[in-house]
């Protein structure tokens, strides 16, 4: 077990909120939550698995939520937690946030294709890759399919490649092994990529061990991040999987951490 472990993909909300917006995500997506959703809940979860750093990935599912959002995440960041801000894509002040969220000290931008309603090819995003990458900061998709809106994929494989060949220099994590239930794709546009990551969040339920060594592998370990999707998946069901994989120890290094502390600018 590597001494060190960065969880770069958590979920967590304002205390206030945190039992309605669990409740309200729990129907939707049939997974009963593993935390309280609050960030207390989060560390002491965490810290039964030995998780070192936990980075909570925030959605704006509203264009006048950006600002309230980011500020939240802002002052949170400690006590082991980082956040990623958000941004909208139908938001005027779009583009101005994320100079925003860099000056407040994020260290990167969460979208989700399908709870902000757009295709990640789109052309009404193309200036906030453009900004993002200009900014360096990393951009992580919700990527594959969504039980919100299980009959559309938002993020498929081949439209992620499409945005990392146009952005070269943009960071893009594809969650859930570069597209959840969408590994054939994953395999055939997007592994190889060099500016694409990949997160390990939820693939032990949707992708064969096999086929996830081999995507591993093939992608190189250098870009695969340690991730739960915590509250609704944990630290040890991915670390289960990871033991599976067949990795060297020098992989499960820069898996656990050394790759995110590379995203998240702690080590240069």
């Amino acid at each position: 077990m590597p001494k060190q472990l960065i969880d770069f993909h958590t979920h967590a909300f304002p205390d206030a909120i945190a039992d309605r917006t669990l409740s309200k995500l729990a129907a939707i997506s049939e997974i009963a939550p593993h935390t309280e959703g609050t960030l207390a809940s989060t560390r002491e979860r965490q810290a039964g698995f030995g998780v070192t750093l936990s980075v909570i990935q925030q959605i704006a599912t509203k264009p006048s939520q950006q600002m309230t959002v980011n500020n939240w995440a802002a002052a949170n960041q400690k006590d082991g937690l980082l956040f990623f801000g958000s941004v909208h894509p139908d938001a005027e002040d779009a583009v101005p946030e994320l100079e925003r969220i860099q000056q407040i000290g994020l260290k990167g931008v969460k979208l989700h294709p399908d709870y902000q309603e757009f295709f990640v090819g789109e052309e009404k995003l193309l200036p906030i890759y453009e900004k993002l990458e200009k900014l360096e900061l990393p951009l992580l998709f919700h990527a594959g399919r969504d039980p919100y809106s299980p009959d559309v994929v938002h993020a498929p494989p081949e439209q992620i490649a499409a945005v990392a060949r146009a952005f070269p220099k943009l960071r893009i994590i594809g969650a859930h092994l570069g597209g959840m239930e969408c590994s054939d794709g994953v395999e055939k546009h997007l592994v190889g990529l060099p500016n694409v990551w990949f997160d390990l969040s939820m693939a032990h339920t949707f992708c064969e061990p096999a086929q996830a060594e081999r995507i591993v592998k093939s992608h190189g370990a250098d870009h695969i991040l340690f991730g739960s999707d915590l509250p609704w998946g944990t630290a040890g069901q991915t670390l289960a999987l990871m033991e599976q994989l067949h990795l060297s120890d020098e992989e499960w290094e820069l898996i656990c951490h050394r790759n995110a502390e590379y995203l998240l600018g702690l080590k240069r």
